[in-house]
């Protein structure tokens, strides 16, 4: 299993969350973005820098992502195409996206783009809280716990 992270507009201190969880349960965590990231120095954590490009760090996870291992985006297309196969996604506000709401994830998401194409203002999401840091922990812990006990692990 590798966690796979869509870095760019991933918040920093998700960022120290899954640094954390890497180093303490022992699974790879692989940072991309399209700019330079600075990651501790460990094993279990590295960075991939993709060429600056619409998608591209979405392409690049998207090629990479097994089933079993865990993608976090608020992406909800590189969402649904990592679960189609068979990779588990959450969101860096702790929500797990599956196959039974990615559907009605992606409709919401076309309708908003659509209004703002009108010029309608939709507004974005609210401010990232300590109620939104606790969810991700939370939903990471049950995720790594729930995974280790049925994936066999091995470094890197």
């Amino acid at each position: 299993m590798r966690i796979w992270v869509d870095a760019d507009a991933c918040p920093a201190v998700v960022k120290d969350i899954l640094f954390r969880a890497a180093e303490r349960c022992e699974v790879p965590v692989t940072l991309v973005a399209n700019q330079m990231l600075r990651t501790p120095p460990s094993r279990w954590v590295n960075a991939v820098q993709v060429p600056r490009g619409f998608d591209v760090a979405d392409a690049h996870i998207a090629a990479r992502a097994r089933p079993g291992d865990l993608v976090i985006t608020g992406d909800i297309p590189l969402a649904a195409e990592v679960l189609k196969k068979g990779a588990s996604v959450l969101n860096p506000r702790g929500e797990r996206y599956t196959d039974a709401t990615i559907g009605e994830r992606l409709a919401m998401r076309d309708m908003l783009e659509e209004l703002r194409s009108g010029g309608i203002v939709t507004g974005g999401p609210a401010a990232f809280s300590q109620a939104d840091r606790r969810a991700f922990a939370n939903a990471l812990d049950a995720f790594l716990r729930t995974a280790l006990r049925t994936t066999p692990r091995s470094p890197g």
